[in-house]
This record gives structure tokens, sequence and C-alpha cells, in this order.
């Protein structure tokens, strides 16, 4: 790795070789037919000197290297514009999704400890009111200041113009950021990012989805789009609220995606499902994109038959503590579809080089070393390890939840590394590809086995009617009984619905045991994604409604 070990030293080279693309273009005041204007850009040349400005400015206020900065600033040139001068000074800023749990978002902020507090005004209201980051003692108001204190973006900006380069000499180790989990299994925790892992994560990118300069993007998961910038992309950032990707508006996405010929787009699967929806074809897309949860069979089918012939739609497996694992494109995963409708889980593809997976036996205490782990052997469901480049070494001041997740690996020559445990159980086939079924802690242990909810529910997910299932277990572990919860389309007859599901579950002898069947008017899912479904909460319903 070169001097600047940063995700922001490739804009001062892009600013020189391409000046006028546009690298972020947003949706800006309302247009025609209540479509965005998207009148508001940054080419290269003004995302460079202007995040150069902002850094000047934010250091000579006493935010520069290592100071921990909370960012609560929605989408838009702000946000980049931030986040690239943070990137380059050095500092450290602190995301966390805004939708989260009130309770859950002071804690997470509480336990960033940080140093600075950057946002627009509702969020500094929030703040006082809330008591949020009260260790913060550097305020700047994006927009306009009220009675809180501190300095507002415009003021920094403008003492910061014409100070040159701001990119200092980062090493690989340093903290770059501290991006909260989505927290949909518990409180979201902070983990622990290191330039090394960034620059890892463009590297990785783009040698496994073969991103090339000049591409245009849309990323419907704001983060993601700071990775468009590194790797020479247009970044068209959509209209809609990114907390709720299940409510997008199709419209203002196809609008977007044919008015400025994006080539390229991610969503999560409850986004991808609005489009596959909507049913409009997708002719300038070569490259779809889909993660935060396994994506539906047939959300892929749909949306394949929506992409040209030669495009390709991928679902990479990972998590933010490690992204991407593994990689499958949806050809091969239609042709996978049977398999997972049998119940052999969902296919995630093949490993990432030169990230390494393994499989190790599923325990629940946390694991110190490596010559304390059990590694399995193809065919046989584990604990999901990987280590490679983007693997996270920690969270932030949760020491409890580092010891669950890390296991320190010795190698033979002296030196040593650390294992993530994914919190995800799976398995390799013959041909090396990993098979994903399911979160660890939502597994169903039952007095005759464990039962994986990603090797069941897609079998239920066949019956005609049926929207979405979800497996829960009521009672302790080891002789819990197995419910399914489950949607049904609407103007669809419940009682039939549930009738074919028994059948199926006394037809199949991978289900034998589940019995108990439960309509639910909608699952509670994550915020960050709106796919992950939370089995929690659907087993504390469950066991309220059975009477245990």
């Amino acid at each position: 790795m070169n001097k600047h070990c940063n995700i922001a030293a490739r804009l001062p080279e892009l600013a020189r070789e391409r000046p006028d693309q546009i690298a972020i273009r947003c949706p800006g005041r309302p247009g025609p037919g209540g479509m965005a204007a998207y009148d508001v850009t940054l080419d290269y040349r003004r995302l460079d000197a202007r995040s150069d400005a902002i850094g000047a400015g934010l250091a000579a206020y006493g935010i520069g290297r290592g100071v921990r900065t909370v960012v609560m600033v929605r989408p838009g040139p702000a946000f980049f514009l931030l986040m690239f001068a943070l990137f380059k000074i050095g500092a450290v800023p602190v995301l966390v999704d805004p939708g989260i749990d009130r309770r859950a978002l002071r804690q997470c902020l509480d336990e960033a400890q940080a140093q600075a507090f950057i946002g627009i005004p509702l969020a500094h209201l929030a703040r006082l009111l809330l008591g949020w980051s009260k260790s913060a003692t550097r305020l700047v108001t994006v927009g306009r200041r009220w009675g809180w204190g501190g300095t507002t973006l415009a003021a920094l900006e403008a003492a910061g113009s014409g100070k040159g380069s701001q990119l200092v000499d980062t090493a690989p180790d340093d903290v770059a950021a501290i991006l909260f989990t989505s927290g949909s299994t518990g409180v979201p925790k902070g983990v622990v990012y290191r330039h090394r892992h960034f620059v890892g994560q463009v590297e990785l990118l783009g040698n496994a989805f073969g991103m090339q300069p000049g591409g245009v993007d849309l990323p419907t998961f704001p983060p993601f789009a700071l990775f468009d910038p590194a790797l020479g992309l247009t970044s068209v950032i959509p209209d809609m609220d990114p907390t709720r990707p299940g409510s997008a508006d199709p419209r203002k996405l196809h609008d977007a995606i044919n008015r400025f010929g994006v080539t390229q787009l991610f969503g999560s699967p409850a986004l991808m499902r609005v489009l596959a929806e909507h049913g409009q074809p997708l002719p300038t897309i070569t490259r779809a994109t889909s993660a935060g949860a396994p994506v539906p069979p047939e959300t892929v089918a749909r949306i394949r038959a929506l992409l040209p012939e030669h495009a390709q739609f991928w679902t990479p497996y990972g998590a933010t503590e490690c992204l991407p694992v593994a990689v499958i494109e949806g050809r091969e995963l239609q042709d996978t579809r049977s398999a997972t409708e049998a119940g052999a889980g969902t296919c995630v593809g093949r490993v990432v080089p030169p990230n390494q997976v393994r499989i190790i036996a599923i325990t629940d205490v946390p694991i110190a070393e490596w010559s304390g782990v059990r590694e399995l052997p193809v065919g046989e469901v584990g604990e999901i390890t990987v280590v490679g480049p983007t693997t996270t070494d920690s969270y932030f001041n949760r020491p409890q939840a580092t010891a669950a997740a890390k296991i320190r690996e010795v190698l033979g020559d002296g030196g040593e590394r650390i294992v993530h445990r994914m919190g995800d159980v799976g398995w390799f086939d013959a041909q090396g590809r990993l098979w994903f079924c399911g979160r660890k802690t939502q597994r169903v242990e039952t007095a005759q086995g464990p039962l994986y909810t990603e090797q069941v529910e897609p079998v239920f997910n066949t019956v005609a009617g049926v929207r979405r299932t979800a497996l829960v277990g009521v009672g302790a572990p080891g002789s819990q009984v197995p419910v399914l919860c489950y949607e049904v389309l609407p103007g669809t007859d419940a009682v039939g619905v549930e009738a074919q599901l028994r059948a199926l579950a006394v037809a199949q002898p991978t289900l034998a045991g589940i019995a108990t069947f439960l309509r639910h008017p909608g699952f509670p899912v994550d915020i960050r994604h709106n796919a992950k479904i939370g089995r929690e909460k659907l087993a504390v319903w469950a066991t309220e409604k059975l009477g245990v």
C-alpha cells in the first residue's frame, strides 16, 4: 500500500484525470411530474477542491486527525463532501442508522464517545433534547445554526478555501471510521474500520464485479455511494427515503435510471422486490447488485427477466464487519433454486479471493484462539468464519462483543491474524460454493436437533399465496417447539394456505416436527435494508399467541 492508504486518495488523481466528469448527482428540487430535477451536481474537480476546503476548515476548528465525529446528515452533497473531507484529514466519522430505536441510538452515540458532532438542525435539536453525544465539544451545523453554539459547515468551507490539499499520510492501521451495524439481531455495534479495510473493499469490489471508471451507479444505500468516487464512477443518488427501501417509488427510480443512463444498480432485496413487482424493463443496466439479506429466488428470476441478456445480477454475501466475502451471479443462483426450495439453504457463491472462509463447529461461547476450533468438512453445516483484507478486528467499546466475534489465529511464520465469526451458519458443497443457512442465534434447537431458518423457510415459500415465512422457536433451547409464522398475499385464502403449509410439512422429511403455524399481519424487518426479518420479535409474539 502506498503512503496514502486512504479511500479519498484517489480523488486528487481523478480530479486531474477526469475533472469534468460528474462524481455525484443529487435529486435537488422537485421537477416536472413530481420527478426530481437532479439539479445538484459535483464533478470530480469540485468534489476534490471543496472537500479540501472543508477539511482545512474542520482541522482549524479542532476536528482533525483521530477525532471521532458523529455525522448525522441526509444523503446529498454535504454528506459526501463531509465524508471525504473527514477521510482526507484523518478524522474518524461515526455513522449510525438514524431510524433505529431511540434508546439504541443513544447507547450507540454514548459508546462512540465522539469529540465532535456534525448534523442538520433537526439532529442538533434531538441531540439537545435527548442527550445525545454529551462528550462532543466541537459542533458543526449543516444549514442554519440556532442556539446550540458551534459553527456552520458553510463557515468552515469558506475559512478553508484555497488552502490546498488536505490529504494526510494515514497509515493502513489508522482508524478510518466507526460504522454501526444494522442491529437486526440486537443493539447495533460500532465496527472499527481501519484505512486498509476501506482500501481493501474498493479493490475487492472492483475486482469481483469488474467495475471500470466512467460507469453510472444508482446506489440506494447511501454509504455505498462513497465507493463510487474511489472507483471513478458517477453516483446518482436516488429520490427515496434510504431507511425505507421497501417503500421506494419505482417510477422515480426508473426516471433516474433512464435519464442518466445508469449502468449499475445497488439495492436491498426489498428494493429489488419493488422493481420486480413494477415490472418495467431495465435496458441500460449492465450490473445489478443486491445485498443485506438472501434474495428470494422469485425476485432473482423476475429481475433477471427485466435486465438485458448480457447483464449480470450479483448477490454478494458479507456483513458490515467484512464485505464482500462471497459472490454469485443470478444465472447460477437460478440454477441452485431447486436445491434451495428443497431445503439446502441459499447458495451465496464462491469466496472472493484472497478471503479465506472456513466452517467451524457451532458454539455460542467465545473462542480466543484458532487452536480451540473444530473445523468441519465439506457438506457439514457449521458456523461461517472469514479472514481477509476487509476483515475488521474489533468493535468500539464493546469488548464482550469483540471476544464473541473474533478469533486470534497464530500463523506458521509466527505472525497472527484476526478471524471473524460471521454469526451465520452454512456449508460448502463439492464445487466449492458456500451455502447460507441462517443466523446462528436464530436457529431453532428442538429435541430432535437443530432447524435452520434458510433451510426451512424457502421450502414453505413455494406455497401459492404465501408472501413470506419465518421459523422461530418457542421454549428453552434443546426442547424448543418450532413455529412457522407466515404472511399471505392480498386476496389470498389464508385457511387454504395454512392447509397447504401443513401438508408440505408432513410430506417433507426435513420439515418433520413443524406442526405449529401462525399467520402474521406483517413481519418486523431491519431499518437499513427492510429485508432481514426480526425473528427475535416474532418469537416473542409467537410465545404470547400460544400462551406459553
